[in-house]
């Protein structure tokens, strides 16, 4: 987890997610394909080292507008290269409004992260389809995908990346769930939830990381709709985002090693 997690101060769940071996047996290359939420409080050191270290070259924004303009990115338009692609499901806003809700039972919480999940695989091929025309323009220089938390979004995003790239379901999983990780409740999740609800507020872990962090069950709620109706990711890829062979071919041959 280490070696993925990127802590440059201010930054929020940015990960590396290279590295992973394909079906194949070749690997996906480090410091080329980053994940994250919020980049509005990186500090210049961590902006320079953004730009100069991790090389990124694309900032695909997942956020609503109201989003962007709440938590602008620190970053001039042109450098890097900045792609909004606003996609609804698991904005900052929707999540907000669903944590003022107290009392909610656990199942209801996860029922609502898991009707994310199915919506962004149902009906968001479009956004995504741009995602990766996104990524085909880089030929050189890092790819950055994010959202407000980069869990939801971004997390479906970037399993759809590394399966383009050859990568098994299982280790898909596993680097999707890395975000529990990071965003720890107790020194990450808890103290934002006090600082929203007052200091003698409390909260049960599992119900508030429920909706702050991520389960198997929400990505796998994704599989299960592209399931039913392409008959697995592969398909799912070309012909809902229309990533065909030739361009899963030219992802290989630049982020594969």
């Amino acid at each position: 987890m280490k070696e993925r997690n990127l802590p440059l101060p201010g930054a929020v769940n940015l990960r590396d997610f290279g590295g992973y071996v394909t079906e194949d047996g070749r690997i996906v290359g480090r410091r080329r394909l980053y994940r994250s939420g919020s980049l509005t409080r990186l500090t210049p050191e961590a902006q320079r080292a953004f730009v100069d270290d991790l090389r990124v070259h694309t900032i695909c924004d997942l956020r609503r507008p109201e989003e962007r303009s709440d938590e602008p990115t620190p970053f001039p338009l042109d450098r890097p290269r900045r792609v909004e692609i606003p996609i609804d499901p698991g904005s900052a806003i929707a999540m907000r409004a669903e944590f003022e809700k107290r009392d909610v039972p656990l199942a209801d919480r996860i029922a609502f992260m898991v009707a994310i999940n199915e919506e962004l695989a149902r009906h968001h091929r479009e956004d995504y389809a741009r995602m990766f025309e996104a990524l085909l323009d880089i030929e050189d220089g890092g790819f950055l995908v994010h959202c407000a938390a980069g869990k939801d979004r971004t997390g479906f995003g970037c399993a759809l990346i590394l399966h383009a790239l050859g990568v098994d379901e299982h280790t898909v999983v596993e680097d999707y769930l890395l975000t529990n990780e990071v965003l720890d409740f107790e020194s990450y999740v808890l103290p934002r939830m006090k600082a929203r609800f007052g200091e003698n507020a409390t909260f049960e872990r599992e119900e508030v990381m429920a909706l702050a962090g991520v389960r198997p069950e929400y990505l796998r709620a994704a599989y299960a709709a592209i399931e039913e109706e392409f008959e697995g990711v592969e398909f799912y890829l070309e012909r809902a985002v229309g990533l065909d062979a030739a361009a899963r071919e030219v992802l290989r041959s630049r982020y594969v090693e």
